[in-house]
């Protein structure tokens, strides 16, 4: 039996790891984020700050630790039986994965929900992932030589989130992989 990959991937902001958790427990699997695994590596409090934070560093932006999740987070798809948050998952582990999903909002959206999320004002948030999306775009394209937002047009199912919980978009992507086993 072959052992089941998921992958969500988002913009910041959008709620990937919320959904990811989610599916992974609705499923019965395994979950990494690498995201997570990033933001840990910071000192700051909130989610946001810790991003940003990392990128604007010598280690956080550097070619050997984004290799080093990258490839961590290929092992893990090896191993199967798993959901993987990942904002370069689709890129990554498109080979490995079953199912590659891609989750959007709007930016207003995205820092309503981070600002709701980290305790701070809407426009902080804003600024933050604005921001933090420049710099990955930007550090992300020298690595790599793609942009990571055109990931969706490799993705199995696109789902704008904006208008929906986190409870209705899991719902929605289970249905997506209920009808395609």
């Amino acid at each position: 039996m072959k052992k089941l990959v998921v992958v969500i991937a988002s913009p910041p902001g959008v709620g990937g790891t919320t959904v990811a958790k989610a599916i992974a427990k609705k499923l019965k699997l395994k979950f990494f984020s690498v995201g997570l695994l990033y933001k840990e590596l910071s000192e700051e409090k909130t989610e946001s700050e810790a991003a940003l934070e990392l990128w604007k560093t010598k280690f956080g932006s550097s070619e050997k630790l984004h290799n080093y999740m990258d490839d961590l987070q290929i092992e893990m798809a090896k191993k199967g039986n798993i959901v993987i948050e990942s904002t370069l998952g689709i890129h990554f582990i498109r080979n490995l994965s079953k199912y590659k999903i891609w989750l959007d909002t709007s930016l207003k959206i995205r820092a309503e929900r981070s600002a709701k999320r980290d305790k701070i004002s809407v426009e902080k948030a804003l600024k933050e992932i604005a921001q933090r999306e420049d710099i990955e775009r930007r550090d992300w394209k020298r690595m790599y030589g793609f942009d990571y937002l055109d990931q969706k047009y490799n993705a199995d199912f696109v789902l704008d989130s904006s208008n929906q919980t986190s409870s209705q978009t899991v719902k929605k992507i289970l249905e997506f992989i209920k009808g395609k086993k």
